[in-house]
């Protein structure tokens, strides 16, 4: 038995985990274990866990609690937050007898402390909520782990016995039917879709559930949306390459400090929840190695976060403006936005607060917030008021954009489907199928799709909305019918939505292509090669917006190329290869200046 911690009145002053912990054999015999595999003396590696344990150790105390959630409050006072009652309703049903898991969408700081609150405030048992190391920030590190706030150090590759400690930890949280909140994304976005899961905690979670069968889990997707957030501006400049400033007491101030002015609404819903057992049962009979199952459940969370995730006023008119990269009347703005919103409605997308996107109240008043907080430059002196975007605010409008672009990715790969149907061969469906799973496979690192079945669904879905008698079952068609489809369907939304970062694509590709193939691949100098590339072809307008300047947009394309043998290879023909995907990106990019001409036409 490791020895406990008392405080002055002689009293155990470990929390309950970490106080069976340290007192259960089963967990002493690991460490042993792990000791012998290191060759290390037992006795320190029970000590160095005990200490790991101590660091992440959290519980929930009444004056915490009051003290934090006051704190919490004041720090999230710019936004107003919409919940759904309904959704709490069910959440307090499903509260008894097993853990829930919430993994959340992470946009802003915030949202730890909001995700949480929510729940609290729902009537649901209070969450633990596993927050990185960085912000162990003194003096408010202890009031935050006496209100549930589990302190996780991000690296921990060369740290066994902390993993151990950590895994052994989360095992005990669900054994006592505890909630866990936890950013999916691991860090937050910088780009305003949602970021790769980390696999991490999930995989310590299922674990813990596959050693003791009798435990009960339940995934409940968290996406959380805002208006407008104070802290972009710093994010798009880290995706500029500038260094990210570490988090201590003087950043928590400015932070508090910055959420004085109104920013709007913060929009929190709840996704559709995965019962993790079944869901492991169910993939396990597809998978009996299993060696996937965890990603697979983690890619699921996230498409069902973007699914949950509601289309905002701020991200159709940023959408609007991106797209034009010129000054637009109120009109021009409404003419871009109405047919996106005709689309949403006919597809049952979630728009935030139900607003209606075609009110020109509704616009007006969100082109103005967007000039306030310095998005937008707005112009009222000559014939009619006009709005741009602001010289050096492509990458926070784009952040905006993004956070609606998960709802368009369909719609826009299906018009690339038919634009390539549209150029030849008389099966154009199955022209149309082919490029739309090419697609599908070249963004699948900037995008969650669903499996290849329900994929094909939704292109079904996708085409009947341009062929309504593709509705009761799909057949075949000519490439003038693709090519008339095109011409009459709207919105047409290729360019809005994937030429940013098929662009970024670009310079990576041609990066790879000009790079010599006999040399060390330095991933750190090559990235920063992409940047001063990128901004150069900005200036030339070789891209259509410098938006597309952005390590979080070049990092998933280096990733594609890592993932097709194209970074560091052995196999032959590497030029070539290099030079073949370059070649697909252009030509992926023609076929959406087709789509961006056929939408100018129906403009002009």
């Amino acid at each position: 038995m490791i020895t406990e911690i008392l405080d002055r009145t002689g009293v155990t002053a470990d929390p309950a985990e970490v106080r069976q912990l340290l007192a259960a054999p089963a967990f002493t015999a690991q460490l042993d274990e792990l000791a012998e595999t290191l060759r290390r003396d037992p006795a320190l590696v029970r000590a160095e866990a005990a200490g790991y344990l101590r660091e992440m150790g959290a519980t929930h105390t009444r004056r915490a609690v009051d003290d934090w959630g006051r704190m919490s409050r004041w720090l999230a006072r710019a936004h107003e937050l919409v919940l759904d009652p309904e959704q709490l309703r069910r959440l307090r049903v499903l509260d008894a007898g097993q853990s829930l898991l919430f993994p959340f969408s992470h946009r802003s700081y915030l949202d730890g402390i909001t995700v949480p609150a929510a729940v609290s405030r729902g009537g649901i048992s209070p969450s633990f909520v596993l927050a990185g190391a960085n912000l162990d920030v003194f003096p408010f590190n202890h009031l935050l782990r006496r209100s549930g706030f589990v302190y996780v150090r991000r690296s921990t590759t060369d740290l066994p016995v902390y993993r151990l400690a950590l895994r052994a930890y989360l095992a005990e949280l669900l054994r006592n039917r505890r909630n866990l909140c936890w950013s999916i994304e691991g860090g937050r976005t910088r780009t305003g879709k949602l970021r790769p899961p980390t696999y991490g905690v999930l995989r310590y979670l299922v674990d813990a559930l596959d050693a003791e069968p009798g435990m009960r889990a339940l995934i409940v997707p968290v996406s959380i949306v805002y208006e407008q957030l104070h802290e972009v501006g710093l994010m798009t400049d880290e995706a500029r390459g500038m260094r990210k400033h570490p988090e201590d007491l003087r950043w928590l101030w400015n932070f508090g400090r910055s959420q004085r002015e109104r920013f709007g609404r913060a929009y929190l819903e709840f996704g559709e929840p995965i019962t993790l057992q079944d869901r492991l049962a169910e993939l396990r009979a597809d998978d009996p190695a299993g060696s996937h199952v965890v990603e697979r459940v983690a890619l699921e969370t996230s498409h069902r976060i973007n699914r949950a995730t509601p289309v905002t006023t701020t991200a159709v008119v940023c959408l609007a403006l991106l797209a034009a990269d010129r000054a637009l009347t109120l009109d021009e703005v409404l003419t871009t936005v109405a047919p996106l919103a005709r689309y949403l409605t006919r597809r049952g997308r979630p728009v935030a607060g139900a607003a209606n996107l075609t009110d020109r109240a509704t616009i007006r008043r969100t082109l103005d917030d967007l000039v306030r907080s310095g998005v937008l430059d707005g112009y009222d002196e000559g014939t009619d008021a006009v709005w741009r975007i602001a010289p050096g605010q492509h990458l926070v409008a784009a952040f905006y954009r993004n956070n609606a672009v998960h709802f368009l990715v369909d719609r826009a790969i299906g018009e690339l489907g038919l634009a390539a149907a549209a150029e030849g061969g008389e099966n154009g469906l199955r022209t149309a199928h082919r490029e739309t799973l090419r697609l599908r496979d070249l963004l699948k690192f900037d995008f969650f799709f669903p499996s290849r079945a329900e994929f094909a669904e939704e292109m079904t879905t996708e085409l009947a909305l341009v062929d309504p008698s593709q509705a009761a079952g799909l057949h075949e068609f000519t490439p003038g019918d693709a090519q008339r489809w095109l011409e009459n369907a709207r919105p047409l939304v290729a360019h809005l939505v994937l030429r940013p970062f098929l662009d970024a694509y670009q310079v990576v590709a041609d990066r790879l292509d000009a790079t010599d193939e006999s040399e060390p691949f330095d991933e750190g100098r090559f990235l920063a090669e992409c940047l001063r590339v990128g901004r150069q072809w900005a200036l030339q307008k070789r891209l259509a917006s410098e938006e597309s300047v952005s390590l979080e947009l070049f990092k998933p394309a280096l990733r594609l190329a890592r993932h097709r043998d194209l970074v560091e290879s052995a196999g032959p023909d590497l030029g070539k290869r290099r030079a073949a995907f370059l070649a697909e990106i252009h030509e992926t990019l023609r076929r959406v200046t087709v789509i961006a001409a056929l939408a100018d036409q129906e403009r002009s």
